[in-house]
């Protein structure tokens, strides 16, 4: 079950859009990508780390187009909310970052899932549910 990663192609779409038609394209995007890759009959019912990373293509210095990494979180975790958890409340831990694809990488280690998207040769998002950390550990 968990861990449990899948890609989206494309440009994430921002939850602040106005363009509401956009957005909800960019959710059924999601949930039928997670209902694909999600391998169980029923949704995990306690709590989950959310990773989202997005690469996204712009030259260095000429970023000021692309979405804000917080700006993805609320379309994607509503949109795995009854499929890959249960309700949105149980991503409990949620990191959003952003990479140039642009950029360079150390590529040790990396996941195939992971590989395919920049095998693409696209803008994506990659996403990656863990079991979330013990929420008595402050560290």
């Amino acid at each position: 079950m968990l861990p449990f990663e899948f890609i989206l192609p494309g440009r994430p779409v921002s939850f602040q859009t106005k363009d509401k038609a956009k957005l909800q394209a960019w959710i059924a995007l999601v949930q039928k990508v997670a209902s694909q890759m999600w391998d169980s009959d029923r949704p995990y019912d306690n709590y989950v780390r959310l990773k989202l990373t997005y690469y996204f293509d712009a030259p260095s210095g000429k970023e000021d187009s692309v979405p804000d990494s917080d700006n993805i979180i609320k379309p994607v975790r509503s949109a795995l909310a009854g499929i890959i958890f249960e309700h949105d409340y149980l991503a409990s831990d949620i990191v959003s970052r952003r990479k140039n694809l642009n950029g360079s990488f150390r590529v040790r280690g990396m996941s195939s899932i992971l590989a395919e998207g920049f095998i693409q040769g696209v803008e994506f998002v990659h996403v990656r549910i863990e079991v979330a950390p013990d929420p008595a550990d402050l560290s």
